[in-house]
C-alpha cells in the first residue's frame, strides 16, 4: 500500500531467458498465455456494475468517507490525470461504521486494520466506506514476467501468482503436483484452519498445456484485501503445463470477466467489487522496465504515468478487448486493418496475425532465427504504432527490443497462436511497459497514459 495512490473519479505468455539461435546464446521463448473461445455474458453472481456512480459526476458522488481524511459523511472527490472517482453507499443489511473525523488519510494503517478485521472476522458484504486502494509490488523477472504475492487459508501462506487479465481463475500449485526438488511454493491446506475441499474437477486449457486440480474454498488476501471462503483451484496436475519449473510464479490469479471463469465460479474482482473493499471497480498495472511493477486494485498510481488516460469502450465482456483502428509503420503506411486488440498482462510480447507480422518484420528489416526476430542492434526500425480509439499508440525500436546478445537485438514481435482470435493483435508487456493500463471493470473500458519509468524522459 502506497501513499499517493488515487482511488478513481492489462496462462499467461511468460518468456524465460535460454538460448535457441546458434549465433547468440540460446534464448527459449517460452509462451504459456492464457486464451478461450469467447462466451456469452454472464454475471457469475458479481456486482451489478451500474450502481457505479458515473465517472462525470466528480465531487457529487456520494460516499460514506472522504478520501483524505474528514467526516464519516462526505463527498468523493476527483483525482487528475484524466481519472475518475466514483462510488456508491450499501444499502440496507449492510454493517456500517462510523469514523472520528482525523487528519490522516484513509489508508492509514489504523482504519485500514480496523476495516480488515471487519472483513476477517465478521465476513460483512460491504463496509458502507469508501473503500481501498491497495498495491501490491510486482517481482520483474528481466522484463519477460511479472509476478506478486498473496496469501492463501488461515494462518496466511505466501505463493507469488502472475496477475493475468486473459484468464479468470485463481489457482495455486499444491505439493503433490510438483517435483521434490522443485523451487516452486506450494499450498498445503493442512494447515489452514478455514479450508474447505470439494471433490469438483478443475481443469483449464492454456495454448502451453493444461492444468488440473479440484476447486476449493478459503480466505484469500492480496495486499491488505480479504476474501473470505473464496473458491479458487488446488493445481494437483502440472504435467500438461510446459516448462512451469522455468516461472517464477506458483499460481495464476485471472483478472478476466466472469465469462472466461471455468467452473462458473466468481471472481476476483467481482467478489472484491462486491465486497465493497474497493474505492471503485478498477486495477491498474505498473510494469517496471528492468525494475519491479505493481498492481493497483481499487485505483490507480499517479507516480507510475504522465498526461491523462485515453479511455477505450471494450467490445465484449469476457477478454479485455478493444477494437482495433489500424496497424501502422513509420515511412510505411499502414500495414493491416485488423479488428481486435488483447490488451493482456499475461502476455510479454506484441503478437498478431501471422501474416500480417510477417509483412511487419520485412520492413523493420529483421531476419528470423529459429522462430525469433532479430536485428542488428545499432540498424534504425521505424516506428510502430497501434491505433485505439482514434488515438495512435507508438512503439519505438527501444520499446520493441526485449533482449539483446552481443551485436544481436531480438524484437518482442511474435506470430500469434493457434487459438488467438482471428484478426486479433495480443498487446502484452511491450506495450505495457511503455503504457500505464488501467482496467475499469465497472464501466468495461481501458484506460491508456504514459508509464513514467525511472530514468527515462516522458513528455507529453
Amino acid at each position: 500500500r502506497k501513499p499517493g495512490i488515487s482511488p478513481l473519479a492489462s496462462p499467461p505468455t511468460m518468456l524465460v531467458a535460454r538460448c535457441i539461435p546458434p549465433n547468440l546464446v540460446r534464448l527459449a521463448l517460452v509462451a504459456v498465455f492464457a486464451l478461450y473461445p469467447a462466451v456469452a455474458d454472464a454475471d457469475g453472481g458479481d456486482r451489478d456494475v451500474d450502481t457505479v456512480a458515473d465517472p462525470g459526476e466528480g465531487p457529487s458522488a456520494a460516499a460514506d468517507a472522504s478520501v483524505g481524511g474528514g467526516s464519516a459523511e462526505a463527498e468523493v472527490e476527483s483525482f487528475g490525470g484524466g481519472v475518475d472517482a466514483a462510488g456508491a453507499s450499501s444499502g440496507g443489511g449492510v454493517l456500517r461504521m462510523q469514523l472520528k473525523k482525523v487528519n490522516r488519510p484513509v489508508r492509514d494503517a489504523e482504519l485500514q486494520s480496523m476495516k480488515l478485521s471487519l472483513v476477517t472476522a465478521l465476513g460483512v458484504t460491504s463496509l458502507g466506506a469508501q473503500g481501498l486502494v491497495e498495491a501490491v509490488e510486482l517481482k520483474n523477472n528481466d522484463n519477460l514476467g511479472y509476478s506478486g504475492d498473496i496469501e492463501l487459508g488461515t494462518p496466511g501462506q505466501t505463493v507469488s501468482v502472475l496477475f493475468n487479465t486473459g484468464s479468470a481463475n485463481l489457482w495455486v500449485a499444491r505439493k503433490a503436483a510438483l517435483a521434490p526438488e522443485s523451487k516452486h511454493a506450494h499450498f498445503d491446506s493442512s494447515r489452514s484452519s478455514t479450508f474447505v475441499g470439494t471433490k469438483d474437477a478443475f481443469r483449464v486449457e492454456y495454448a502451453s498445456g493444461r492444468v488440473k486440480g479440484f476447486f476449493c474454498h478459503d480466505r484469500v488476501v492480496i495486499g491488505g484485501l480479504v476474501l473470505p471462503k473464496f473458491t479458487f483451484a488446488e493445481a494437483s496436475d502440472l504435467s500438461g503445463l510446459d516448462n512451469f519449473e522455468e516461472h517464477d510464479y506458483d499460481g495464476i490469479l485471472g483478472l478476466g470477466f466472469e465469462a472466461l471463469a471455468e467452473g462458473g465460479v466468481p471472481t476476483v474482482m467481482g467478489r472484491l467489487w462486491k465486497s465493497g473493499q474497493l474505492a471503485v471497480p478498477v486495477f491498474a498495472f505498473f510494469l517496471g522496465d528492468r525494475v519491479p511493477g505493481e498492481i493497483v486494485f481499487g485505483g490507480v498510481a499517479p507516480e507510475h504515468y504522465v498526461g491523462d488516460f485515453h479511455f477505450v469502450p471494450l467490445s465484449s465482456r469476457s477478454f479485455w478487448t478493444v477494437e482495433l483502428d489500424q496497424v501502422g509503420l513509420e515511412g510505411v503506411g499502414v500495414l493491416s486493418s485488423p479488428k481486435h486488440a488483447i490488451v493482456g498482462s499475461g502476455n510479454s510480447l506484441l503478437m498478431g496475425p501471422a501474416d500480417e507480422v510477417k509483412s511487419l518484420v520485412y520492413y523493420m528489416g529483421a531476419m528470423e532465427i529459429q522462430g525469433l526476430w532479430v536485428i542488428m542492434c545499432d540498424s534504425d526500425v521505424p516506428t510502430l504504432s497501434f491505433r485505439l480509439g482514434g488515438k495512435d499508440f507508438p512503439l519505438e525500436r527501444d520499446d520493441l527490443v526485449v533482449a539483446k546478445v552481443d551485436d544481436w537485438c531480438i524484437l518482442g514481435i511474435m506470430a500469434d497462436a493457434d487459438n488467438t482470435p482471428p484478426q486479433t493483435w495480443i498487446l502484452g508487456g511491450v506495450f505495457m511497459r511503455k503504457y500505464y493500463v488501467q482496467f475499469d471493470w465497472g464501466k468495461e473500458r481501458i484506460g491508456i497514459a504514459l508509464a513514467k519509468q525511472t530514468g527515462k524522459d516522458n513528455f507529453v
